[in-house]
């Protein structure tokens, strides 16, 4: 058998001694903490750590998702009356909505597409003394600079036509009465939307507070509604009915302004009725000047008797040609009544105008209830309109 001799190997040696370390003196590491770029490279790396630190406590730089809430009350008190009540839903709770609201100091086109805002099919006309839809009705609104404002819906109905109160004629005379001056005292308010029938039509003062739920309130009883634009009296200012007054000198661009407060106010009336006005109304172009604003808007006008000599220029137009209680006593108020009467049984038709004092309505709901027993018929003022 051969024998094969193989090589000794040994593991390499391997020094296990410390190696030695520079050693600076005093001097030299002066140097070093003195040198510029040494301390910038210092003050870099010690942002860079505190930036690291940050994020670990922060999180991540993105935006987590979710809703943002903020408290609107510092606004609120400095708005003027009537955003809460244009800002607060009618029913439920709030929703986002991503329409865009547009400002102007023009009549709003329609929103069309908004869907909040889009148009249902006419309503049938309700039962006698039944309740009107609530407002606002989809379509007849729009945003304006201080709430919602009325406006033609793009299949061309009115808020005239979606407020007012159907009625279906009889043949008999038709007699018809508007109660303004409501908001103000609230007993008296009350006591007229709930004594009268629901085929008199109520007019309201837009300096009520919760204007909105006294609308809500009379059109749940079936009355329809005006809504009172101040208007500028011969004896003015002795005679002054408030800082929304329209102006018979003021420019056009101010009294649109004005006007487009007083309808953003509330929702759920089908036209406008005159607070005094005797002086504005008597101005051409201020009379044309708010014409064409209702014109644009669809809204009728209802005049006390002021206007009478204005044609519709486009506009609903009705005129009150009786005031039944320039004199407040039971006897005259009465012997007022009845001369609408016989002025309806002349023309067919009679309008009259009053104001919510307590004799007036007490007088008013004791004639209604014998009136078609008397051969005529209740009407709501929107159906004794004309163009």
């Amino acid at each position: 058998m051969a024998t094969i001799a193989l090589p000794r190997l040994s593991l390499p040696r391997l020094s296990l001694a410390r190696p030695s370390l520079p050693v600076i003196d005093g001097a030299r590491l002066k140097g070093l903490l003195t040198n510029r770029y040494v301390g910038l490279g210092a003050a870099a790396l010690l942002l860079a750590g505190a930036a690291f630190g940050l994020v670990k406590v922060m999180g991540p730089g993105h935006a987590p998702s979710g809703a943002v809430r903020m408290s609107l009350g510092p606004a609120f008190g400095r708005a003027p009356q009537g955003w809460r009540e244009a800002l607060t839903p009618l029913r439920g709770k709030p929703v986002i909505s991503r329409d865009v609201i547009r400002l102007s100091e023009r009549p709003l086109a329609p929103v069309i597409g908004a869907s909040w805002n889009r148009p249902g099919k006419a309503l049938p006309p309700p039962a006698p003394g039944a309740p009107l839809p609530p407002a606002p009705i989809a379509g007849f609104f729009a945003p304006g600079p201080a709430g919602p404002l009325p406006i033609i819906a793009p299949d061309g109905r009115t808020p005239f036509e979606a407020y007012r109160r159907p009625f279906v004629a009889n043949g008999r005379p038709k007699v018809a009465l508007t109660i303004g001056g409501l908001g103000l005292n609230s007993r008296v308010t009350q006591a007229a939307i709930e004594t009268l029938p629901a085929e008199i039509t109520l007019s309201f003062s837009p300096y009520a507070e919760g204007l909105q739920g006294w609308i809500d309130m009379a059109r749940a009883h079936g009355h329809e509604v005006l809504i009172a634009a101040p208007m500028e009296p011969i004896d003015y200012p002795d005679n002054d009915p408030g800082p929304l007054t329209l102006m018979s000198g003021g420019q056009g661009q101010d009294t649109v302004k004005k006007l487009e407060w007083i309808l953003s106010r509330a929702t759920g009336y089908f036209g406008v009725t005159n607070a005094m006005g005797s002086k504005f109304l008597s101005s051409d172009g201020a009379y044309q000047t708010f014409a064409a604003a209702l014109r644009g808007r669809g809204l009728a006008f209802i005049d006390d008797g002021a206007a009478a000599r204005r044609g519709g220029t486009g506009v609903v137009r009705g005129t009150a040609e009786r005031a039944i209680d320039d004199q407040l006593n039971q006897t005259a108020i009465d012997q007022q009544l009845l001369a609408l009467e016989a002025a309806a049984l002349q023309r067919g038709q009679a309008l009259g105008s009053g104001v919510a004092y307590p004799v007036t309505l007490e007088k008013v709901a004791q004639w209604s209830r014998g009136l078609e027993q008397r051969g005529f018929q209740l009407a709501p003022v929107s159906a004794l309109t004309h163009r």
